[in-house]
């Protein structure tokens, strides 16, 4: 399980993910209505659209907010306008992460990111030196004391599925890009219930720091996700056995 999958395993145990559920839904309804303003509203024939749309159903978003989110892209109903940008960066101990954007002021945008990662004692890095080090990936998360990894792994492996694990009480299921919709459709077609289904962008290697270090990187994170222009965070930083959020 990579590093940032198993932060986000350890916050949902002791129950920040529902927290902030209303923002996760905003950032997925900012990913949708962009996908559709970009390739139309028709998810069929917008892979990107479609990848957003099987993202915010993982999550559980209902129906009405994807079909709003989807005629604001379009221009049914009023919205907001918005432009992507990604930044690359190195958080304390040299951990790598890429920062992905979607906002309606790129300047604010900027300023923000640059403020939470100077005071955060991390920096940007030259463009190419951390996106290099990441891979595209689909990871679906499922609760592991609700499903046996046995039953998952049926499923999954006839969807496509490159692999299925099971760690700290959530089964995570691994998949090619071009896998992903059938995995996911695989599971539905069970009745599985996800946590999150999402592309993500997954490190090659990971980077190990001690509970200080990995602490003050997590929490850099944690900064950088609460920024309501920040869409997505990845990083490659290694959750040491035993870790505890503080």
């Amino acid at each position: 399980m990579s590093g940032h999958s198993k932060w986000a395993t350890i916050k949902h145990k002791k129950g920040a993910a529902d927290a902030k559920r209303g923002q996760m839904f905003t950032k997925l309804i900012k990913e949708i209505s962009i996908a559709a303003r970009m390739g139309g509203g028709d998810p069929e024939g917008n892979p990107r659209l479609r990848t957003a749309v099987l993202k915010a159903r993982g999550a559980n978003m209902p129906k009405d907010n994807i079909d709003r989110a989807i005629k604001k892209g379009t221009g049914e109903l009023e919205g907001v306008n918005y432009e992507e940008l990604s930044y690359e960066a190195y958080a304390p101990g040299g951990v790598a992460i890429l920062i992905e954007v979607l906002t309606d002021n790129k300047n604010r945008a900027a300023a923000d990111v640059r403020n939470i990662l100077t005071r955060a004692g991390g920096q940007l890095a030259t463009a190419g030196a951390v996106s290099r080090l990441f891979k595209r990936q689909g990871i679906i998360t499922l609760d592991g004391e609700k499903y046996t990894e046995d039953q998952v792994m049926e499923a999954a492996i006839d969807g496509g599925a490159e692999d299925v694990s099971l760690s700290d009480g959530v089964i995570e299921v691994t998949t090619a890009t071009e896998d992903f919709e059938a995995v996911i459709n695989a599971l539905n077609g069970k009745n599985f219930e996800t946590l999150s289904a999402e592309i993500s962008m997954v490190p090659e290697s990971e980077v190990s720091l001690d509970h200080d270090g990995t602490a003050k990187a997590l929490r850099l994170i944690d900064k950088l996700e609460e920024n309501d222009d920040v869409q997505n965070v990845y990083s490659n930083i290694e959750i040491p056995e035993g870790f505890e959020a503080e």
